[in-house]
């Protein structure tokens, strides 16, 4: 690792070291032992344990990527106390040298360093040593992999800029011929549901939500009260026309028409807290939405569009709580996949029974997010944001059959069932990943942005949208189809 200053030499541990070695330690007794260690923790300090104040941030020098091996990245941190000496470690070595760095008047500090070009992939535990007030901390340091850009020759790419800023999720209607796709920003709050023609991308149709009207309005709207009911997640009613979406920052979802996007029903804010996903069975006749932060998923009549219940699920790890994101639907085995991001596990529910039937930890997953179902090979997909890769796992027993690395931020999943391929997007990195049934990536292809979500058609044709760096970015806010290339 290359560093603006050497490494403080462990003096202390030589000395030790030296002398017991003047002496084979099995030659003294225990009290002598205990003797010779005792002085030294004699000496050491134990001030008053203080919690640490402020937080750190790593970031890469370079704007908007990932950190890779080699990368020089910038620790910094705000909020301490003015004075306050700071020591970063990894294991055992000082990443900071010598001198601790001090926060200033401000109560700020930053500390550029090089990661050696050999440092592994992977979640690295950076310790935080505070004095004057003595505290400590921890902070993670992900060092993401590089995966090259591959199969750009097998497939045509078009993608159009969206007339909506904030694209989020999308959705493909057989039935309408259609894809739809929700879009919110932020400052102010802001959004639109559109319909578009899948060859051309072209806009068929759109709605603004309009705020909620005072009836619907309640203290569990949260900050965006005042605002529309902004579209999130969605999801398709295929016999009925309708399109479900989630009004995430107002903890609600509503419903519309796929013909012309007229509003069906507006639910009141705070019916489901934090809502991110809506998945429409068809079987059962129920709509699952996930209550993001909590272990909760609500259930809707998809014919009177009356809540029916709530599901929770419970952590298999102990100690831990389950923390829903996303889902994908098993059709013939009447099985819903869940995915918990904090504790990086899956859970499966009964659609009929609507009872969680099992719950399993995906090793080598960190912040499980994104999932898919394979109904051929009986596998589920599922990404993980933290550790970048793509997980295939049999259901069944819970086994991972491959762990492949994708890219930064792997974050959404579709499964094209035509080709036999899981597509990833990868936020960070800006790719979008094609991974076999065997483990193999098909192909990694460039997508712009921060891309976000992506779903396949029966046919093999992939559509994917992607959020920008700002308003002036060219590779943002991009509504993406991909379509393997014919000879």
């Amino acid at each position: 690792m290359t560093l603006k200053q050497k490494p403080a030499p462990g003096c202390r541990a030589a000395a030790l070291v030296l002398m017991l070695g003047a002496l084979p330690a099995a030659t003294l007794p225990a009290a002598t032992l205990l003797a010779t260690t005792l002085p030294a923790m004699a000496q050491s300090a134990f001030p008053p344990p203080v919690t640490q104040t402020g937080s750190f941030r790593v970031a890469p020098t370079t704007p908007d990527q990932p950190i890779y091996p080699g990368s020089t990245v910038v620790l910094s941190g705000q909020g301490l106390v003015p004075g306050q000496a700071i020591t970063l470690q990894r294991g055992p070595d000082s990443l900071t040298g010598d001198a601790p760095l001090t926060a200033d008047a401000e109560g700020a500090l930053a500390f550029e360093f090089t990661l050696p070009e050999t440092a592994a992939v992977g979640m690295h535990p950076i310790v935080v040593l505070g004095s004057a007030p003595s505290t400590t901390d921890l902070l993670d340091l992900k060092i993401s992999p590089r995966v090259p850009l591959s199969g750009a020759q097998e497939y045509d790419i078009t993608s159009v800029k969206s007339p909506a800023p904030g694209l989020y999720q999308l959705a493909y209607s057989p039935s309408a011929g259609a894809l739809f796709v929700t879009a919110s920003s932020f400052r102010p709050m802001a959004a639109e549901i559109l319909k578009l023609d899948p060859r051309t991308l072209g806009v068929i149709a759109c709605t603004t939500p309009a705020p909620y009207p005072e009836a619907l309005r309640t203290t569990e709207g949260g900050r965006f009260a005042d605002a529309p009911a902004a579209a999130f997640g969605i999801g398709l009613d295929e016999a009925r026309g309708h399109v479900w979406v989630t009004n995430t920052a107002s903890n609600s979802v509503a419903v519309y028409a796929a013909d012309d996007l007229r509003l069906i029903r507006q639910f009141p804010q705070g019916q489901v807290y934090h809502s991110r996903e809506v998945l429409v069975d068809a079987a059962s006749d129920r709509v699952f939405v996930t209550s993001s932060a909590t272990a909760k998923v609500h259930v809707f009549d998809a014919e009177t569009l009356e809540p029916r219940q709530i599901i929770e699920i419970d952590s298999s790890l102990r100690g831990e709580n389950f923390y829903v994101m996303n889902m994908a639907l098993d059709a013939a085995g009447g099985r819903l996949f869940v995915t918990s991001r904090a504790t990086s596990e899956l859970a499966v529910i009964d659609t009929q029974t609507a009872e969680v039937t099992q719950v399993f930890a995906l090793p080598g997953a960190i912040h499980a997010t994104g999932v898919a179902y394979d109904p051929d090979s009986g596998l589920v997909f599922v990404a993980g944001q933290g550790s970048d890769d793509l997980l295939l796992v049999d259901p069944d027993t819970g086994d991972v059959r491959h762990d492949v690395p994708v890219g930064a931020g792997a974050l959404s999943v579709g499964f094209d069932a035509a080709n036999g391929l899981a597509w990833v997007v990868n936020r960070g990195a800006g790719t979008i990943t094609a991974v076999g049934r065997d483990g193999t990536i098909a192909a990694n292809l460039d997508l712009g942005s921060y891309p976000n979500d992506v779903t396949a058609t029966r046919d093999g044709t992939v559509y994917a949208v992607n959020k920008s760096f700002g308003a002036q970015d060219a590779r943002g806010d991009l509504i993406s189809v991909i379509r393997p290339r014919q000879d």
